[in-house]
């Protein structure tokens, strides 16, 4: 599994085999070194929380001053942009302190203790190589931004490309003090070793990659990134490193043009929207209005066979409508709904595998990160992908009743009382501003009214109100480590969006890009052919590098080819997105399964049984979304 895919950020070091702190007292230099990251680590968490506020602040005076006041502020996006590049930076820092970045640890938990261990101290290792390398390279692209005014503050453009120096500098230190809290001195220095190695190793091989052309990308940008990955290096520093390898050591391409890909890829006005819909999430479990929806469900539906099963498939739909975060959405139903399932009879291995079902179900329900991304990195109208992805999320929703109602079907209800109407009314109507909201969200989206970035932040607007004046629930004492909850996760993606970014134009420049294109026009079978194969491309693309860095990688060299061959692309986006969600809550690899078992405290060998059949009926209704387009484009 993955140490996080979209799960809180711990409130200090996170101990490990490898990674912790010495049994006992630590001697003086051991406890300086402690004190220092501690307090260097508050402060960035606290900046990096700041900025999420000031995002949250500014994009609503924005909308204040253009739909209330019908005065504009001309420049309010470019200084929210300048600011988002310091979030996203800044939240990297976070993550890599806590060890939260997106990683494949399936086959670490695997190994022996020993090379458990080891690997553990490469996963910092290897991104020290990267940043340290990285590092002048950066602080040269800023100074280089200098000689370039802003449009609308008349400022250096260095104010925002100094983020990524000051990022990557940030990183590397935590990097260097994460190593000082191995618990062995030795194993880390084997690992520095090791990668010192690797380093001076490839250097000395240099003259021997030019000659090989586009074998290079076998070597670097598959070949590394799989060994990369699979030894647990965080996902974001596996494409960075492979992509600078492939760059500095096989091309003339300068490196200091990955700098500006990355800083492209990451910058994006309309990736904003991801931090404020974590942060959305976040707010709808603290509220209460998760809690209130899936009651509702619950009176309505909990008095028939597998009544609770169907409110689980049911409430995943509506929460992930608001979310955004896939272990945002399982954290607020499972507690809820697990206890009551298990009094009933239902086995523990048989509710994680219907969660992952889930999971894998509501990948495209507005707003969900993946679509945004989708759109950020392929130019498909975001509105348009929110309108495509309410029905193929039904269809796929249809299939799993359908299972649920086979396994249940002689289930023993006669001790449960059906709930009065009354009750259920009443639920209803407490529940009912909680269910409007994802609905206000779509329609402000998909009828023009607001930009996906406006319409979260109305949304987290809509959210404190509702928690402060109907549910009364609203913890104040929560709010800084949920802001710096969102600043990690945020920086966590946005990294892997740089660095495939990166990778993608290395693809790109060498020539790659118009050589799939002409592979992949020429299958068998024309457009029908050429989804066939992208179904099962992404399906094991989503359980190795996870959802949002398969699509960034792939989706702008896969979707102009779908276009070509006369594929709609919203129709093409939603079959890629549900086929990588199958791989990715799909065991034995796919990172979303191991997530629900951690959070409904399963074994994960205990879902493995009962998931296939919940698996089937999701690749029954991909295949019913893929063979009929109009379930996704038909609404546009």
């Amino acid at each position: 599994m993955t140490e996080v895919l979209s799960g809180p950020v711990p409130s200090g070091p996170v101990p490990s085999s490898a990674v912790a702190a010495g049994e006992g007292a630590p001697s003086l230099p051991r406890a300086v070194l402690l004190r220092l990251e501690a307090w260097l680590g508050a402060a960035i968490a606290g900046a990096a929380a700041a900025l999420v506020a000031v995002e949250i602040g500014l994009l609503l005076c924005g909308i204040i001053a253009r739909y209330g006041l019908h005065s504009p502020i001309i420049w309010a996006d470019e200084l929210a942009t300048i600011l988002f590049m310091w979030l996203a930076m800044l939240g990297a820092v976070v993550a890599f302190r806590h060890g939260a970045h997106m990683r494949m640890t399936a086959l670490l938990s695997r190994a022996s203790p020993g090379l458990r261990g080891l690997l553990e101290v490469l996963a910092i290792t290897l991104p020290l190589a990267f940043l340290l390398t990285m590092l002048p390279t950066a602080i040269e692209y800023a100074e280089e931004e200098a000689f370039i005014t802003t449009p609308a503050l008349g400022i250096a453009n260095s104010w925002r490309a100094a983020a990524q120096p000051v990022g990557l500098g940030l990183m590397a230190l935590m990097g260097l003090l994460r190593l000082a809290r191995v618990d062995s001195a030795g194993r880390a220095l084997l690992g520095l070793a090791l990668t010192g190695a690797l380093v001076a190793g490839l250097l000395a091989l240099a003259p021997l990659f030019p000659p090989l052309g586009n074998w290079n990308l076998l070597l670097f940008l598959v070949g590394g990134v799989m060994l990369a990955v699979l030894a647990g290096v965080p996902i974001a520093f596996a494409f960075a490193l492979c992509t600078l390898g492939y760059l500095g050591l096989s091309t003339d391409l300068p490196i200091f043009v990955m700098a500006g890909r990355m800083e492209e890829g990451m910058s994006h006005l309309i990736l904003l929207a991801v931090p404020l819909f974590v942060f959305l999430g976040l707010l709808i479990e603290m509220t209460g209005m998760a809690q209130a929806m899936v009651a509702f469900l619950a009176s309505l539906l909990g008095s028939v066979r597998g009544g609770l099963s169907y409110v689980l498939i049911g409430a995943m739909y509506v929460v992930s409508g608001i979310s955004g975060s896939k272990a945002a959405d399982m954290a607020a139903i499972a507690p809820a709904l697990f206890p009551e399932m298990k009094q009933r009879g239902a086995r523990p291995g048989d509710l994680v595998a219907l969660l992952s079902a889930t999971g894998a179900q509501t990948e495209t329900i507005p707003p969900s990160l993946v679509l945004i991304t989708v759109g950020s990195v392929t130019g498909v109208s975001i509105a348009a992908l929110f309108a495509g992805g309410i029905l193929p999320a039904i269809v796929l929703g249809a299939t799993l009743c359908a299972v649920v109602w086979r396994r249940y079907r002689h289930e023993d209800v006669s001790g449960i009382r059906r709930a009065p109407w009354g009750q259920i009314l009443r639920s209803f109507a407490i529940a009912l501003p909680a269910l409007a909201l994802p609905f206000i969200i779509r329609a402000a989206v998909v009828e023009g009214i607001a930009t996906t970035t406006e319409v979260s932040t109305i949304g987290i607007v809509y959210a404190v109100l509702a928690g402060l004046l109907i549910y009364r629930r609203f913890d104040v004492r929560r709010l800084l480590p949920m802001l710096v909850e969102t600043a990690s996760l945020s920086g966590a993606i946005l990294l892997i969006i740089g660095a495939a970014t990166a990778m993608a134009w290395a693809l790109t420049q060498s020539g790659f890009s118009a050589e799939l294109a002409r592979v992949m026009g020429a299958l068998p079978g024309g457009a029908a052919g050429f989804m066939v194969v992208s179904i099962l491309a992404f399906i094991v693309l989503g359980s190795v590098l996870e959802g949002i860095p398969a699509i960034v990688l792939f989706a702008p060299l896969l979707f102009p080819i779908a276009k070509q061959l006369g594929i709609h692309e919203v129709h093409y986006a939603m079959v890629t997105i549900l086929a990588m969600g199958l791989g990715l809550f799909a065991p034995p690899f796919g990172v979303g399964y191991y997530t629900a078992c951690a959070i409904g405290r399963v074994d994960p060998n205990e879902g493995l049984k009962a998931i296939w059949g919940y698996m089937a009926a999701l690749f029954v209704g991909l295949a019913v979304v893929a063979a009929v387009p109009w379930i996704s484009v038909g609404f546009l």
